[in-house]
């Protein structure tokens, strides 16, 4: 059932008209009791008339729409602000068409390799469609909070937490490309509810307590290793340039002893983390 417009009459042309429909019945209804007393039931009926038809005016704020409804078939949407009068046998329901904002609750999830973690998220959302959102589903509000909390439940199984090589996609490392996801699969369980989704994304994303300082453990060792490894390549540059620089200048000669001697040296200078105390050689040199 798709949403189309009916924002019925301008209402206070109409209002005024029948402010004054009301005091001219009043009067007939003075003078027929004075003069034909016998059809005062002629205002009466009007009276009952103007009172029914009070019902037909009804008011619209910005950014909202009112439903109207005939003995329960949907007639359409008045979404024009302002005071408006229609059928006074139509029923209104009012829909918010402001755009709203909720937070999941953190739901404890396993990631792709098994890992169990927290998570929430933001969800920006808007009825962009009254008749779906009032007839497609029992309670849209209710939907939208559970069809997202399923989606976050069933992304987070689609990514792992973090990532261990260059080209994987994770939770962590790659919001953007998690957040874009996460809004097309909310976009998509809640199409027939009449809502668009504005914006997804992770506000709340950790380790479950209970593996949380393993975890830790594991990302401080990920750490030390690739900085030690940064280390060691650097240092295996320099000293690279040191004997290729020796090497130029003819400073020194070394054999393959003494090369290999330096080049030791040069790596535990470079790459320890303690200060260095230097070790002076007073030893004859060999004739």
């Amino acid at each position: 059932m798709q949403e189309y417009r009916r924002d019925g009459f301008p209402g206070v042309g109409l209002l005024v008209l029948w402010i004054f429909l009301l005091l001219v019945n009043i009067l007939i209804f003075i003078v027929l009791i004075a003069v034909v007393p016998w059809l005062i039931f002629l205002p009466i009926i009007i009276f009952v008339a103007l009172m029914v038809g009070v019902f037909g005016f009804f008011k619209v704020a910005p950014n909202e729409g009112k439903v109207l409804q005939l003995f329960g078939a949907y007639r359409g949407t008045a979404r024009q602000p302002g005071l408006r009068y229609t059928n006074p046998f139509y029923s209104k329901a009012r829909i918010s068409l402001r755009v709203r904002n909720f937070e999941t609750g953190r739901v404890k999830v396993n990631d792709q390799r098994g890992n169990p973690i927290e998570i929430a998220a933001v969800v920006v959302w808007q009825v962009v469609d009254t008749a779906e959102a009032t007839f497609q589903v029992d309670d849209y509000e209710n939907y939208v909070h559970v069809q997202s909390e399923a989606a976050v439940r069933n992304l987070a199984t689609g990514y792992a937490y973090d990532a261990h090589g260059e080209d994987e996609i994770s939770l962590t490392t790659h919001t953007a490309e998690v957040s874009e996801q996460l809004k097309s699969e909310i976009q998509e369980r809640l199409a027939q509810a009449g809502v668009d989704v504005r914006e997804a994304r992770v506000s709340h994303l950790a380790y479950a307590p209970e593996i949380a300082a393993a975890m830790l453990r594991r990302q401080q060792a990920d750490a030390v290793i690739a900085a030690r490894q940064k280390i060691v390549e650097g240092a295996v540059g320099m000293v690279e340039n040191a004997l290729g620089m020796l090497a130029e200048r003819e400073v020194i000669e070394f054999d393959a002893e003494n090369r290999a001697a330096l080049v030791s040296n040069l790596l535990v200078v470079l790459t320890s983390e303690n200060a260095i105390q230097p070790v002076v050689n007073t030893s004859a040199s060999n004739q």
